[in-house]
């Protein structure tokens, strides 16, 4: 760069009679700077207008419609260039919002306005297993079937939330509840019992299926705000591993099954994924979940998890043939339950083929039902019933009963007469007139 002798002679002035050189030679900020004269205050509250409505716009699409409304309204005055907008707007917070999801109709707003008065910030939890993330995500590739047709294939993915381990991964057809339950099972079976849990506001996150079985096996359930995914952020970062690295790698499979995906990503979970250094916590995620320290609980048996993942319902027994309806499902109550008016039942309502009676109080299994079969009834053999209590010889009923006899003793010390009139005398046998 070239300057000029009357340049550098003014700069030489400035630093010789200064008691900081390098300070007096600073560019000097403007006294106008940051007050934006050029925006004036009515194109002020056009813009502030149009930006509480319109908060996902872009600068340019708020500078475009501003235009026309100063052509409509000439009372608005001349409008600054468009990076004078854009400048002002930026130093006064009007920064371009993410677009969210239409809100449905008839969903309050209160839980968008609650999302955008809290700040965002990033977390971690102190024990390993202490959290766990839940989410579905869909495969960028389709999936062939025996049918020969191509699906799409949604993966499963449960992370512990301090050292990033993958606890399971699994590709299912749907996400819904089944799949979610059977995956999440899976989980507690490799890794143990979680302290907590948090999940988004899907529906299969949201049945009573999940909400009763983490509540049974003492797992807090911790969902994302609304419009908030960014606080399930760490599931994302691990979809774009499977998307950057699994994926990929699976490019040359023409005839890609679930299966063979299924077994190529529980290899690529367990031999790179949990052995590859995390860029944010400096280390493999195997080493830190085995460094703890660890909160996790023994995992209950298979039997015990299949009981609790399911939906607690409350049927009426039907008297004539000691059955429930369930989903449309008839189900036979053994006789030795059939003084019980209402069974309180749980079920899986993707699996009919058996529901579980438990005691209303304590929640303990007391057998499984299974659906009513009327064929094999058809045979004519019949259990006696048992006798539910024993019993008891009963003397035949003699004179008036103790409440009537209470009763006329009662209206016989009133003095009154009885009211009413004989028709015959009640002494004497009424004789039958001749014919």
């Amino acid at each position: 760069m070239r300057f000029s002798v009357s340049t550098i002679e003014r700069w030489y002035y400035q630093a010789r009679d200064a008691a900081r050189p390098i300070v007096a030679l600073e560019r000097k900020v403007p006294r106008h700077a940051g007050s934006h004269p050029a925006v004036t205050t009515s194109v002020r509250a056009a813009i502030t207008l149009l930006y509480k409505q319109h908060p996902t716009w872009s600068y340019q699409l708020h500078y475009d419609n501003l235009k026309a409304l100063a052509r409509e309204d000439p009372s608005l005055g001349a409008v600054p260039s468009y990076p004078t907008v854009r400048r002002y707007m930026k130093d006064t917070g009007m920064q371009r919002q993410a677009r969210r999801r239409p809100r449905a109709p008839g969903e309050p707003e209160s839980s968008l306005i609650e999302v955008k008065q809290r700040e965002v910030r990033s977390y971690e939890h102190a024990y390993v297993h202490g959290l766990w993330h839940l989410d579905f995500h869909e495969g960028s590739r389709k999936v062939l079937l025996s049918s020969g047709v191509w699906r799409a294939a949604f993966i499963l993915g449960v992370l512990d939330d301090r050292s990033r381990i993958c606890c399971h991964a699994q590709w299912y057809l749907a996400q819904d509840t089944e799949a979610l339950v059977h995956g999440f099972n899976q989980a507690i079976l490799k890794r143990g019992l979680p302290r907590s849990a948090m999940m988004d506001n899907g529906s299969a996150m949201s049945s009573a299926e999940m909400i009763q079985g983490l509540k049974r096996l003492s797992i807090e359930q911790l969902t994302t705000l609304p419009y908030s995914p960014e606080q399930n952020g760490k599931q994302e970062s691990f979809w774009g591993r499977v998307e950057g690295r699994l994926l990929p790698m699976l490019e040359g499979e023409p005839q890609l099954t679930l299966q063979l995906l299924n077994q190529a990503t529980q290899a690529w979970v367990e031999e790179e994924y949990h052995r590859t250094v995390h860029s944010e916590i400096g280390e493999t995620p195997l080493a830190r979940a085995l460094r703890g320290p660890s909160v996790v609980r023994p995992s209950p048996s298979t039997d015990e998890l299949r009981r609790a993942f399911k939906a607690e319902l409350t049927r009426k027994q039907r008297k004539s043939d000691g059955t429930i309806s369930v989903e449309g499902v008839r189900f036979e109550v053994p006789s030795r339950y059939r003084t019980l008016v209402r069974c309180t039942v749980r079920v899986a309502r993707w699996d009919l083929s058996s529901v579980d009676l438990v005691d209303p109080y304590t929640g303990v299994h007391l057998t499984t039902l299974l659906p009513l079969d009327k064929q094999r009834n058809a045979d004519g053999l019949r259990r006696a019933l048992r006798i539910a209590a024993p019993r008891l010889s009963t003397p035949a009923p003699s004179g008036i009963a103790p409440r009537m006899r209470e009763l006329m003793r009662d209206y016989a010390a009133t003095g009154l007469p009885p009211a009413y009139l004989t028709q015959h005398d009640e002494d004497q046998e009424q004789e039958d007139p001749s014919p």
